[in-house]
């Protein structure tokens, strides 16, 4: 096994702004599970097909399950960005590209997290209309752009760590 430095990647402004928007994003959709719980139909949608229709029911209490699992996704992504050394990547890591692959690392699991967040939030939202007839669902465009959100980044971010290679 190879032998990676262990290095502190320390955050830029932008680093830091991704952290606020996750935080806060996190903070925010405890507000709304908490509010919209007082104010729910006993029934609730849980789940919702690749077209952005519910097709699962549950009681009202599970509009906590959203903000309990991005909660841990918060929790553990924020610990995992604490030892980018072990994080798999495409080129192999030396002395002298380990700090920008390191930086690269840690910002794209700090942008995933964030991302995975206001996801769950727009996920929450939506519960809420639909349960309350403003809404039939979620629309068309919200997987093919979530999975934009997710992957677009991604990519970017892969190909910006062959760069360093060259």
């Amino acid at each position: 096994m190879e032998r990676r430095p262990k290095l502190k990647v320390k955050l830029t402004p932008m680093d830091k702004a991704i952290e606020f928007t996750g935080l806060f994003t996190l903070l925010f959709m405890w507000g709304l599970a908490i509010y919209y719980f007082f104010i729910l139909p006993d029934t609730i949608p849980i789940h919702f097909d690749a077209s952005g229709k519910p097709d699962g029911y549950g009681q009202k209490a599970t509009i906590f399950i959203l903000p309990f699992t991005a909660l841990i996704i918060f929790i553990v992504m924020t610990l995992l960005n604490k030892y980018p050394y072990i994080f798999n990547y495409p080129v192999n890591i030396t002395a002298s590209n380990a700090l920008k692959q390191y930086t690269y690392g840690t910002r794209i699991i700090r942008y995933l997290k964030t991302a995975i967040i206001v996801i769950f939030t727009i996920i929450l939202l939506f519960t809420y209309l639909t349960a309350t007839g403003k809404s039939n669902g979620l629309s068309n465009w919200f997987l093919p752009s979530m999975l934009a959100l997710l992957l677009i980044p991604t990519a970017y971010f892969i190909a910006k760590s062959y760069k360093i290679e060259k």
